[in-house]
């Protein structure tokens, strides 16, 4: 006679109503975020309190860094140089945001128009330049506007008029950078326009063209009031842009001629080379907080118009 043994009971699984699975229920979004805030702490947090620390001290990459609290702030606040670069990157700014501005809402506006031939050729003709390499860019700049053998200065030549000189002169640097930088990224504010566009009300327009409104009008009157949103978010983007522009003085033309196209972005980069890092966290910081100034008194004018 054979006798069986029953089989040992299963543990209790986890039901609605039970405390481990209120638990895993409660735990679960936080594991799910988990791993972006181990790599946001990583690779943002940390970087950013490293520099903070870092720009209170004298180090060049080695040893000890010796403590010299304010003394970057100070003696960077103290040079003509650092204020130079904030007045090259202002005047490139202004050289730059306020027609890029105007240009791209009229081409917005334009490419935005249904009855449009070759509407899709001319969205993609326009954002090939921003995904261009910049260098690249930079390259054919230096050609087209090289004062000896430049094609612009041989077009001046061909009409009477003399050579330029586009970048080796403090007068034409800056609006050659400027135009540079208008090329290359035009074509991206141009689609971050035309999405605002796309959320418009058709009905708006057909109601203020029913009231005679010309095409002008409903221009000003209802696509610029209506976009203030999307183009208070491209004066910021852009503004951060052109502070933080580097690679355009850079390679075309090494911050010269005598500094006028030394951008604060140029200037920091400097201190790199210089193995000054200390003094670079501190101007990295002071930059962070223009451009956040800048930033903050955008907003707070969209703010004051709604």
């Amino acid at each position: 006679m054979t006798t069986t043994t029953a089989a040992p009971p299963a543990p209790p699984r986890a039901t609605r109503g039970s405390r481990g699975y209120s638990i895993r229920r409660a735990l679960a979004p936080y594991l799910f975020v988990l791993p972006f805030v181990a790599i946001f702490l990583a690779f943002s947090i940390y970087p950013l309190l490293f520099t903070l620390r870092l720009s209170f001290t004298n180090w060049h990459g080695s040893g000890a860094a010796e403590w010299v609290g304010l003394g970057n702030y100070a003696y960077l606040l103290g040079s003509s140089a650092f204020w130079s670069s904030l007045a090259n990157s202002g005047i490139l700014w202004l050289l730059i945001v306020p027609i890029q501005l105007v240009v791209c809402i009229v081409v917005a506006v334009l490419l935005d128009n249904a009855k449009l031939r070759l509407r899709g050729f001319y969205r993609v003709a326009f954002i090939v330049p921003f995904v261009t390499p910049l260098v690249a860019v930079a390259q054919i700049w230096i050609v087209l506007f090289d004062q000896n053998y430049g094609a612009v200065n041989g077009v001046l030549n061909l009409v009477g008029l003399p050579d330029v000189g586009w970048l080796v002169t403090s007068q034409w640097a800056k609006p050659t950078l400027a135009l540079l930088f208008l090329w290359k990224t035009s074509g991206f504010i141009i689609i971050i326009l035309l999405s605002g566009l796309q959320s418009i009300d058709s009905n708006i327009y057909e109601a203020a063209e029913i009231d005679g409104a010309t095409r002008v009008r409903q221009v000003w009157s209802i696509t610029v009031p209506l976009l203030r949103r999307t183009i208070m978010f491209a004066v910021v983007l852009q503004t951060l842009a052109v502070f933080q522009m580097f690679a355009e003085p850079f390679v075309v033309t090494k911050g010269g001629p005598y500094g006028s196209t030394t951008t604060a972005g140029l200037f920091l980069y400097n201190h790199i080379t210089r193995a000054d890092l200390g003094t670079g966290a501190a101007n990295s910081f002071l930059l962070v907080i223009v451009v956040m100034a800048l930033s903050l008194g955008f907003v707070r004018l969209l703010r004051a118009k709604d």
